[in-house]
């Protein structure tokens, strides 16, 4: 659900300064994927078109307490949490891709059980 919410901050975020015509040229769009890898693995893709990462922000997303979002509106845990269920509960893996004015995919692999 984080990873959504996410999503769904940085569309509203890369709508700023756009006009109503080049929204709907250009619409917000997420997208999520599902897919089975192989008999032991399926993958999750959820991807936005926002306003991307720099490569900096990239590094620290998975950090506690780390946000780019204002004061009140973010704490900082949600990607650690999601990081923490994925890799340390499930045997997962998250990864992100990201360039900054396109948008950003996480991309989740979990074992099937």
């Amino acid at each position: 659900m984080n990873l959504l919410a996410n999503a769904i901050d940085a569309l509203e975020e890369s709508n700023a300064g756009r006009s109503f015509a080049d929204i709907q040229s250009h619409p917000n769009r997420i997208t999520v994927t599902t897919k089975c890898i192989n008999d032991s693995k399926v993958s999750i893709s959820i991807k936005d078109n926002g306003v991307g990462m720099t490569e900096e922000v990239k590094q620290k997303i998975f950090d506690y307490l780390y946000t780019t979002k204002v004061v009140g509106k973010g704490t900082g845990l949600g990607l650690a949490i999601a990081r923490q269920i994925i890799v340390d509960k499930h045997g997962g893996s998250i990864e992100v891709n990201s360039t900054l004015g396109e948008g950003t995919e996480f991309l989740i692999t979990i074992p099937i059980l």
